[in-house]
């Protein structure tokens, strides 16, 4: 992430994610929190995407980003919590179901109009069924990004 950052001028960080299904809150929850952390200010934008995150490429692209990152719960077959830095590229290895768009077509129609960089932080989630809580191991992971982002961007 740091190598990814190096240069940033402005950032927009979108959470993705459904609250009402455990882990794959983990996007949102984290946008949440990252947005009482950085108030919006010229440098650094955060949205929270929601199930929607395809409603939001009219304001990522208003906010002319040097850099985006996508936090989302993906199935990556690791442990639960365990956070992976996918590229774009990368994308369509992975399993990412919960969202009315496949990621990989917002991704692809986000970077034909917005020239900015691009990463996704995958969180491999331990439950995303309806009505659950999100679990321990997740939390944790959400500590560890916001720790990430506030050391990285401030």
């Amino acid at each position: 992430m740091k190598e990814f950052l190096k240069e940033h001028q402005k950032v927009v960080i979108l959470g993705i994610g459904n609250d009402m299904k455990g882990d794959d809150a983990v996007g949102t929850v984290l946008a949440q929190k990252l947005s009482k952390m950085f108030p919006e200010n010229d440098n650094i934008t955060v949205f929270d995407g929601k199930t929607v995150p395809e409603n939001f490429t009219g304001a990522i692209r208003r906010k002319h980003p040097s850099h985006i990152i996508l936090v989302d719960a993906v199935e990556m077959n690791k442990k639960p919590g365990q956070i992976e830095l996918i590229s774009r590229e990368q994308i369509a290895n992975y399993n990412i179901s919960t969202h009315a768009m496949p990621l990989s077509f917002f991704i692809k129609y986000l970077k034909s109009t917005c020239p900015a960089e691009l990463i996704i932080v995958g969180i491999q989630p331990k439950n995303i069924s309806l009505v659950n809580e999100m679990s321990v191991e997740v939390e944790n992971s959400v500590e560890i990004l916001l720790k990430l982002f506030t050391n990285l961007l401030q």
